[in-house]
Order: C-alpha cells, then structure tokens, then sequence
C-alpha cells in the first residue's frame, strides 16, 4: 500500500495484494513456505473458511464473488459506523476489466502490462479513466484491492481481505465513498477479486480528532491468527503465523501518532508485537496505525486492548475488548 500526495490537489493512492490459498488468510493453522511475491502459494490449508459464515444472517449471499465480496465490506463498514461504499457502474468497470486481464493472464497485479490479452490500463487511475470515471474535485483518493484465490466466495475473499492489515486500511478507509468491484476465475481454477474504492472530493467522515478501531469494541469470533506471508507487502517479514492484527484508521486526511498502544489476554501478560505507523512502516498511512501481536491468539480468549496518542494533534486514547473464536 501507499500514499503519494501532490501540491495543489491532494491525491492518496492506497494499494495492497493478497495472494491466498483456498481456505484464506484468517486462521489459526497450517503452514506454508512459498513467497507471495513469487505466485501463488500451494498446499497451505488455513481456518478462515467459514469465519465470514458467523455473520452470514446479516448479508444474504447471492452467488456473485464482486457482489457478495462488496456487500461484505460495507456490513463490516457500518458494524463501524462509517458510510457505506456506494457501488458505481463505472468504477465496476474498472474493477472488473482489472479481473478479467488477471484471469487472461493467470498473475495478481496492480499494474497491468500494454500489448498483454485484457489490457485496460497500466495503472488504476488510468483504468478509472478508460471507463470513464472522472475525479472532478480537486482533491481525491483512490485505493485497490486485490486476492487470489481458488475459493469463490465473496464473502470468505472479502473477509481475508479485512484480516491482511495494508487491506485493511484501505477498506476501512472512512473517506471512501464509492467502490467497484469484479471477479474473474482463471483456468487455473483461481479466483480475481478486485475492489475499486474513491473518494471524489476529501469530505472528513470521522472529523477531527476522531478515529475507529477494530476489531470493535466487544466484537466477537475473530479469528485468532493471521499468515503475514500471504500479503505483499508483508507485515512482518521476519515470520508468518501471527496473530490477528488490531487496528485505528482515521480520515485520510488526519495524521494519527502513538505513545502506547499495547494488547495483552485477560488478566494475562502483555503481548510482544509489531507496531505499525507512518514513522519505522512506509507502507502504513499517517492517518493508521497498527499492531500485530506476534503470537497466534488463543481461541475464546477475551483481549484487552490500550491505545494512548493523538489524531491531528489532539490528545486521543482508547481502551476496548474482543473475543477470539
């Protein structure tokens, strides 16, 4: 993922792959060595499948991977409180066309390649543009995306997603308003998911000195750990089965600092982890931070989380809970 900003007109680009195995990035088991950088993994097996199913009640599945996948983000969005992603036909086209030149040429890619079957446009903003998306604000945002998978369902890819911590701050992204999305299934038998975000015009959402957190506060059933190697680029390079990150996103526009921010089990010892913030992490936005516990969580576990900083140089601090499945 990253952020690029330019003088006059305040533009923010956030992208994030995630390459996955067929039962998704989110659990608590298994193991892999291949390097998502270098194709997709094989013979992992993983606990995530299923996980969005807890929650299945609130989203009725339709069957369509761009869809359901979609729909998924913008119930965890309003779980939030944050506005929901208005789906938009032209940045649909944009998604989905993306998908198609994955699905062609059986690769996971934010840059696509001129002259190679399903060629829409090298870069997203140039994508937008060939479908005829226009940013007529002068200030504006847009973020992508992007899982392989050779599990079909939306809402399982979606989930995964939101689990992958440089996904994750582009979903959760407040500022966004709109969004696309497209699948396509290669011969291969892998799934493209992509999803197109853009904020046309930077209107503040949270506001000043405001931010969200998740997991939320009393949320339940999250999964307890998390493959670092399976999102490129890779949160923590130094291992894989970690545990699953925890997360303050506010608007984009916002720079968020951090005293302390600390998670430990209930009534237990606080746990080693990896901090993430703009400063030591170019790839985690001024506007996030996060922290990635460096052990598996353990299973219906109650954590206790601690945040001290500020957002916008405003005096910020939170303590909250959530409950592993």
């Amino acid at each position: 993922m990253a952020i690029s900003l330019f003088p006059l007109k305040r533009s923010a680009v956030l992208l994030a792959l995630l390459v996955l195995n067929a039962c998704g990035g989110g659990g608590s088991t298994g193991s892999s060595n291949t390097n998502p950088a270098a194709g997709a993994p094989t013979g992992a097996t993983f606990g995530a499948t299923g996980a969005a199913a807890v929650d299945t009640q609130a989203v009725q599945p339709t069957g369509n991977t761009a869809t359901d996948g979609l729909n998924w983000f913008n119930y965890r969005r309003g779980l939030l409180g944050i506005p929901a992603l208005a789906r938009t036909a032209t940045i649909d086209t944009a998604a989905q066309g993306h998908s198609g030149y994955e699905q062609l040429n059986d690769t996971l890619t934010h840059v696509q390649s001129a002259g190679r079957a399903g060629f829409t446009g090298e870069m997203l903003q140039d994508r937008l543009t060939a479908a005829n998306y226009r940013f007529t604000a002068r200030s504006y945002a847009y973020g992508e995306v992007l899982s392989s998978t050779t599990d079909q369902s939306g809402f399982n890819a979606a989930e995964d997603l939101i689990a992958a911590i440089y996904h994750r701050f582009v979903i959760f992204e407040p500022m966004f308003r709109q969004a696309g999305a497209g699948s396509a299934v290669s011969s291969s038998g892998r799934s493209y998911f992509t999803v197109d975000f853009a904020a046309n015009g930077l209107t503040p959402a949270l506001g000043r000195g405001n931010f969200l957190v998740y997991p939320a506060d009393g949320q339940k059933s999250i999964p307890p750990g998390f493959f670092s190697d399976f999102e490129t680029p890779d949160p923590v390079p130094d291992r894989n089965q970690v545990g699953y990150p925890i997360s303050l996103h506010a608007d984009i526009t916002s720079t968020v600092t951090v005293t302390s921010f600390t998670v430990r089990p209930r009534n237990g010892a606080l746990m080693q982890t990896r901090l993430l913030v703009h400063a030591s992490d170019a790839e985690t936005p001024l506007s996030a931070a996060a922290l990635i516990p460096l052990d598996v969580l353990a299973a219906g576990t109650t954590y206790d989380v601690q945040f001290a900083g500020t957002v916008d140089d405003v005096p910020a601090s939170r303590a909250w809970s959530f409950t592993t499945r």
